[in-house]
Formats: C-alpha cells, sequence, structure tokens
C-alpha cells in the first residue's frame, strides 16, 4: 500500500487533534472531561517538580478550563484510573489494566534478589500492607545501615516498597501532599477488571494503537519508548505485519526526509484548529520527543533543569507557548506560592511576528496559568521582544 501523503500543515492538525490541542475544552469540561482525556491519550505522564503546578495536572488544566487538582485522586479512589509505568510514571485508564502486567513482570524479573535478608524484609512490608492497610514510608522506622547492601541509597523499607509496587504486589494512590500510599491492588482495581496477561503480540499490537491514537502520526522509536520496560518486545515486527494486514497506514509527509511514519486508519484527517494559546508542560505529551517537534512544528526545545546553569538558554523551566499550530515563545516560570506571584524569569519569542489576535490570546492563557498555580498577580523580568513583553504585561 501506497503511502498517505500529508502537507506538513495537515500533520500538525493531526498530532495536535490527537493530543487534545485542536481547541480549548476538546474533550469537555468536569472530571469527565479528565477521564476522556487520559483515556485518549492512554497515559499522561506524572512528575514531582513543583517549580510550577505538576506537570500532570498542568497537562490537565491546559485542556480542561475548570480542572481542579483533586480530581486525579477521586478518579484514582472510584477505580477509573491508577498510577503505573509504561515508559516513564503517569496515570493509566483502569481498563487498560492488563497491559500493565507485562511491565511489572518486566520490573520483577529485573529485581529478583536470592538475599535472604531483603526477601524476609519485602514479606514483612507486605504482611505489615495486608494486616494495616494503605501505609506511607514513614509508616516504616528508619531501618537505614551505614553498609549498603546493594539498596542503593533510600532506607531498605522505602526499597521494598518501590520494588513490591514496581513488581505489582503493591499500588500507589496519593495524599493531598503528593506522598505515596501503598495499598494491595485487591483494594484499588474493582472486581470486573481483566487481569487476564497479553500474549507478546497483543501487547505489542496495544502499545502501538494506543501510541498512535495518542500521537496521531509517529515514528517507530516513540511508539517502542512506550514498551521499553519490557525487554524483547515484539512492537517493531508488529508494526510491520500490521501494515501488510491494513491494521496500520504509512505516512509520508510533503518535503520532510524522515524514517518511516505510521497513522491509524481511523484517524481523522480533517480538522480545523481553534488557534487557541496554550501554555504546556515540558512532559506533556506533546513536547517530551525533540526529535517530533524539530520535524513537524520547526521548534528546538530542550528542558533545561536536566542542563548545568551556565549552559542554559531560557531558564530553568522553560515553558512551550503554542499558538494554533505553531510553538511562538518558551516561558520561564516559577509560582512563588507564598506571595500568590507568578514570577515569569524570562519569556522569550521565538522571532515570529504576532499579531494582536495571538497576544491576546497569549494574555488570556497567562491570565488562566496564574490563577491555576493558585496565585494571584504575575512579575515579568525580562524577554529578547520587549514591545511584545510590555503589551502583554499592559493587559494584566
Amino acid at each position: 500500500m501506497e503511502p498517505i501523503l500529508l502537507s506538513a500543515s495537515q500533520a500538525r492538525k493531526i498530532i495536535l487533534h490527537a493530543a487534545g490541542l485542536a481547541q480549548k475544552a476538546q474533550f469537555g469540561t468536569g472530571r469527565e472531561a479528565v477521564y476522556r482525556l487520559i483515556d485518549q491519550l492512554g497515559f499522561v505522564q506524572l512528575d514531582t517538580n513543583y517549580v510550577v503546578e505538576r506537570a500532570h495536572h498542568h497537562v490537565m488544566a491546559a485542556r480542561i478550563p475548570d480542572y481542579e487538582v483533586n480530581w486525579l485522586a477521586e478518579l484514582t479512589e472510584d477505580g477509573l484510573i491508577f498510577e503505573y509505568f509504561t515508559s516513564d510514571a503517569g496515570y493509566l485508564p483502569m481498563h487498560d489494566f492488563r497491559f500493565s502486567l507485562p511491565v511489572k513482570q518486566a520490573f520483577a524479573d529485573r529485581h529478583k534478589t536470592t538475599d535472604k535478608q531483603e526477601i524476609n524484609l519485602m514479606k514483612q512490608v507486605l504482611d505489615r500492607v495486608e494486616r494495616e492497610g494503605p501505609l506511607m514510608v514513614g509508616d516504616f522506622e528508619n531501618d537505614r545501615v551505614e553498609a549498603s547492601s546493594g539498596w542503593w541509597d533510600w532506607r531498605p523499607a522505602k526499597v521494598a516498597l518501590e520494588r513490591l509496587y514496581l513488581g505489582g504486589e503493591l499500588m500507589i494512590s496519593r495524599t493531598k501532599a503528593f506522598h505515596k500510599m501503598y495499598d494491595l491492588p485487591m483494594n484499588m482495581v474493582p472486581e470486573d477488571t481483566d487481569l487476564t496477561v497479553p500474549t507478546d503480540q497483543e501487547y505489542a499490537r496495544f502499545v502501538i494503537r494506543r501510541t498512535l491514537k495518542a500521537l496521531g502520526i509517529a515514528y517507530a522509536k516513540e511508539i517502542a519508548w512506550r514498551a521499553r520496560y519490557v525487554k524483547g518486545n515484539l512492537v517493531k515486527q508488529e508494526l510491520a505485519k500490521m501494515v501488510t494486514e491494513g491494521e496500520l497506514l504509512t505516512v509520508q509527509i510533503e518535503r520532510l526526509k524522515s524514517a518511516q511514519l505510521y497513522m491509524l486508519p481511523d484517524q481523522p484527517t480533517a480538522i480545523e484548529l481553534s488557534g487557541e494559546a496554550f501554555i504546556l508542560s515540558p512532559f506533556d505529551i506533546l513536547n517530551v520527543f525533540r526529535h517530533r517537534l524539530k520535524d513537524f512544528f520547526g521548534f528546538d526545545y530542550q528542558i533545561e533543569c536536566f542542563v548545568p546553569a551556565a549552559k542554559r538558554k531560557y531558564g530553568y523551566f522553560s515553558l512551550p507557548i503554542l499558538v494554533g499550530d505553531t510553538f511562538v515563545a518558551r516561558m520561564d516560570a516559577k509560582a512563588d506560592r507564598k506571595q500568590k506571584v507568578l514570577i515569569v524569569h524570562n519569556l522569550h519569542f521565538e522571532g515570529l511576528e504576532l499579531g494582536e489576535a495571538a497576544i491576546t490570546k497569549i494574555i488570556s492563557a497567562l491570565k488562566a496559568f496564574v490563577h491555576f498555580n493558585q496565585c494571584r498577580d504575575i512579575e515579568f523580568k525580562k524577554s529578547n521582544t520587549p514591545a511584545y513583553l510590555d503589551t502583554i504585561a499592559s493587559g494584566f
């Protein structure tokens, strides 16, 4: 079958629609919209960085205007979503639970131990959770010893809890302070949940479909990344088979010389964008693959909290700003929660000419972002385009 030929503009629209960024409130409003979004993406990455509101909440608030941070906890408590790993830690829809089992088995195999002391401690920790109910690390006495037995720098009880979690014997919920609560799966997984372990082929095809649903158009390496903890997975082999069987389409983008691209046959292609402005998390599904932003959006982006301070170009925690299908700026910001001020250390524009409508939409997005971060005011430190900054600042 010949590849589907798309213009660069069409490709961007497909990607943004898949990510829930074609328009504001693409999935509606309220708690139900949170579930619909997680079900669309299949996985929303969780991150603990608290410079601005945490990434998983940021992803939601960017798309759901009335988002409330307690909704993720409520959906977890109701058994509609759960926290675990795909490529990274995040929230997944509960009806995908069986496809987390190969990842859990992979972690269990990786962390197998014959050390009797470690095995006994894990049994003791699991026994306490069974008897006492959900527990935090702080519920275990400080059992750190000077001479490490290969249990990293964490307290042994914490390592035991994490290994039991990663291996599937425990699950996680969160307190309001974002602390982990470890509990038994039987207390968190609804009784009617399918617990059948998928075959290798089923798992690979699930990953392929799930990833393409969320990304719209993707390379093989992006699809395989979601299964990276399951060594020897069949993702790349099944990609070729699914193309032959007509389960997947190959895609060619005009004037883009690249590796093979894939798309689902039922992916909508006639998409209109609202042209709204979105302030995005570095861990948003749209931003996690740097090469993808370059290829489709011409945007060279890197989160610089992992870069030495002296080598940073834009700031510690720079947030991409998208208007329509174009990344127009990046904003290094920090929420001063005590003073209720969002501090913008650097608002760097991408060298594009922005009209009044785009500036107005950026102001609206900034106002929503200030409120989302529980701030009342905004303070701008610098920008590479003072004229735009002056106009934006005057809108507050």
